[in-house]
């Protein structure tokens, strides 16, 4: 079968990038910081559409200031490709050379203050900019921004939303395969090629927990052979045009017993509850109760081992956390998982999940494949 093609996204433009520099300059000072310094990730990317091709122990820094242009700090011999990112037009560009030091041009922009600083900076540069500047200290951007990227614009919107279109497909082809007789790793290469087939650039994760496996949330697709009667977790996701997909699916080879379908049901009931749950003005962590008292009532609380979700953007997991402890009201434009589960060691797991939208008034789903259990061969 060929691959299956989708309409490509409009481009970000200058006005974007300009929009969201200028939108974490007045955060920012609302949080009382200086400013920001923003080194290679998924922020850099995001700011300034510039993802440099290589993880390099040279310094790249982007500087955002109340009252100073946006400036990004590159080696020379990357200038050329922090030139042609999307959001170069408006950023100032500057370079520093091999054999000479960056941290004092890199000092000059930050100057003096408290400032938030990428959580992937590396120490080797966060020491540098200290030495320089003994008065200046950092806080990462998660603790200090954590909102930074959390409300998406329409753009943003479209293309989580092709993205999960598209991990809904390899669902709905993975599971017109085989999986009985076949190893784990079998089955997680069928969904990552899948995932590419359907226009994913990047797979991120594909994990295929059977029968005990499943119980590990984060189970690494291994060598087990499937077996009639498995309950089998289905976890996968990636980047599609810079955004991300994430969804699980529980499946069973062959005729599921009455403590499968069981289990299977009551994450079902905990995972519409938590979506009808959403709306704006409610809070992170309500998403999370509303789950969890499903699966407590049930009686598997204690089998309800990890936050009900997270964030989604330009990274599969990122701000915000639907956990408890998480205040932070839910605002149009939030995408999120809503992925509660239940995990009987040595026995099996089930999960389900989707990414959410928050709307103007409630929630949307962004996958939309059956949530009833699914039999394979």
């Amino acid at each position: 079968m060929t691959s299956t093609q989708h309409p490509s996204p409009p481009a970000f433009t200058s006005a974007d990038y300009r929009g969201r520099m200028d939108r974490v300059v007045r955060s920012a000072v609302e949080a009382g910081l200086a400013g920001v310094a923003v080194t290679p990730g998924p922020d850099l990317v995001w700011l300034t559409g510039y993802r440099p091709t290589a993880i390099t122990e040279r310094l790249t820094m982007l500087v955002l200031r109340p009252g100073q242009e946006p400036t990004l700090l590159v080696p020379v011999l990357e200038r050329p490709d922090a030139e042609s990112a999307e959001g170069a037009s408006a950023l100032t560009i500057m370079d520093w050379a091999d054999g000479t030091d960056p941290y004092p041009v890199a000092a000059a922009l930050l100057e003096q203050g408290h400032f938030g600083i990428s959580d992937s900076a590396w120490a080797l540069h966060l020491l540098g900019l200290q030495r320089q500047l003994p008065s200046t200290d950092y806080e990462p951007l998660t603790e200090c921004l954590p909102m930074m990227r959390a409300v998406k614009d329409g753009n943003e919107l479209a293309r989580l939303a092709a993205a999960g279109a598209a991990a809904d497909a390899a669902y709905g082809e993975i599971i017109g395969m085989p999986f009985a007789g076949r190893r784990e790793t079998d089955v997680a290469a069928d969904l990552a090629g899948l995932l590419r087939r359907f226009g994913h650039e990047q797979v991120d994760f594909t994990v295929v927990g059977s029968g005990p496996n499943g119980a590990n949330p984060h189970h690494e697709a291994g060598s087990r052979v499937i077996e009639r009667g498995d309950a089998v977790v289905l976890d996968f996701g990636g980047l599609m045009d810079g955004y991300g997909s994430d969804t699980t699916r529980t499946v069973c080879v062959g005729e599921p017993t009455p403590e499968i379908r069981k289990v299977h049901d009551v994450v079902r009931q905990a995972q519409q509850a938590a979506f009808e749950a959403v709306r704006p003005g409610v809070s992170c962590q309500e998403i999370d109760r509303v789950a969890r008292a499903v699966i407590t009532r049930a009686g598997f609380g204690e089998q309800f081992i990890h936050r009900t979700g997270h964030g989604i953007g330009v990274t599969t997991h990122e701000p915000p956390y639907m956990v408890e402890g998480e205040g932070q009201p839910l605002v149009p434009g939030m995408c999120f998982s809503i992925e509660p589960g239940i995990y009987l060691a040595g026995r099996f797991g089930v999960r389900i999940e989707d990414i959410v939208a928050v709307t103007d008034d409630g929630g949307q789903r962004l996958n939309n494949t059956d949530h009833g259990l699914a039999i394979v061969e």
